[in-house]
Formats: structure tokens, sequence, C-alpha cells
């Protein structure tokens, strides 16, 4: 018995074997290709990596460094490094330095450069919502001198309301925009609700309480 099972098992082992000669046979080159394109695919997934770092890398230096020509106060220099990254691949790179270009124009001066960059920035859809929103912000404090209370209301459209982040900066620009209209009432409303909202920065606070006091208790 004990022979039978020893030969059965030596037959079984040599079918097996036949099997597999003849699956290798038949699809051995395609293993084969299978296990070259994991290969490489992995190789190829850790170089993306490898390059998306050296990207990343080389596109924070260069935003640096565009922020210490600013410090130096090499406007034209900044400028062109700027406008240089915000053309660049690196999407975080560029969405900085679009946002920070209009800032250096405005710095030296260039309001309306300042503006139709901001509005780029306001318009572009490819860019997070809120490097809009804060182009927009950046956008209305330029303008709150001269810019109608109508105009101001459009730029910060949405963005006083309870739960944006944006709110308190927008209630400020609304309220100066009222009181250059000559409504306090509605310039009270807005300080008020600056007040009564405990997320208020401090410096923001600190301004609105002085301005509100000023305004007394009644008026229109």
């Amino acid at each position: 018995m004990a022979e039978e099972d020893a030969l059965l098992r030596e037959v079984d082992e040599e079918l097996r074997r036949e099997r597999l000669e003849k699956l290798w046979k038949r699809y051995g080159n395609l293993f084969v290709a299978l296990s070259v394109g994991l290969v490489v695919a992995v190789a190829g997934y850790k170089g993306w990596q490898y390059y998306q770092r050296q990207q990343a890398e080389q596109a924070g230096k260069a935003y640096v460094a565009a922020l210490d020509l600013i410090r130096d106060g090499k406007g034209d220099a900044a400028s062109a490094a700027l406008q240089k990254l915000a053309k660049g691949s690196h999407a975080g790179a560029a969405a900085l330095a679009k946002l920070r270009l209009p800032a250096l124009h405005a710095g030296k001066g260039e309001t309306e450069k300042a503006v139709s960059l901001y509005r780029q920035v306001e318009d572009d859809s490819s860019l997070e919502l809120p490097l809009r929103n804060a182009a927009r912000v950046r956008h209305a404090w330029l303008v709150v001198d001269s810019a109608s209370r109508e105009e101001l209301a459009k730029i910060l459209a949405g963005l006083d309301v309870a739960g944006n982040p944006w709110r308190a900066a927008a209630r400020e620009l609304l309220a100066l925009a009222a009181l250059r209209a000559g409504d306090k009432k509605a310039a009270r409303g807005y300080l008020k609700q600056l007040i009564d909202d405990a997320e208020t920065p401090a410096q923001a606070r600190s301004r609105v309480a002085v301005l509100f006091s000023l305004l007394g208790d009644e008026g229109k």
C-alpha cells in the first residue's frame, strides 16, 4: 500500500511538472513581461515621486529668493522672479506667486496694475477658492478709498456672512464704504456685527471699537 501511495505521489508530481512546463511554454513570455512591467511601474512611480519632491524644493527656494529680492528693495527683479514662478509647473508656488505679485505692484504705487492682477486671481477657476477670496479682500483694501460703495459690495459679495473666514475683513471694509457714503446707520450695523463676533481678530476689534465709539449711539 505504501508503495502504491508513493507511486501515486510520484505520478502526481510528474503530472504537475508537465502542466507547469506546458503553462510556461505557453505563457512564460507573458509572465516575464508582466514581471518586468511591474518593476518598471514601481521604478517609474518612485522616480516620479523623487521628481515631484525636487520640483517642490526648487519652487520653494525660488519663491523664498523672490521674497528676499522684495526685502532688499529689488522690485523689478522680484517681479520678474514672481512672474516666472506664476507661469511655472508647480501649482502651489505658482498660486502664491500670483497672489504676491499684485501686492508687489501695490507697494510700488502701481494700483491699476495691482488691481488688474488681483482680478485675474479672482477669476482664475484653477485656483483654490480661499486664495481667490484672499485676492478679493486685498483688492477691496486697495480701492476702499476710491471705489464706490456698490463696487466694493460687488467685490466682497458673500464674504461678510457668518461662518466665512473673511467676514471680519469684509465687514470692516463695508463699514468704511458706508461711512464714505454718509450712511452712518449701515456703518454702525457692520461695526456692531464685528464687536459681537467672538472670532473677530484682536487688532480689528480694537479699530472697530474706537470707530464705533466715535460714531455714537445714534445717527443716520
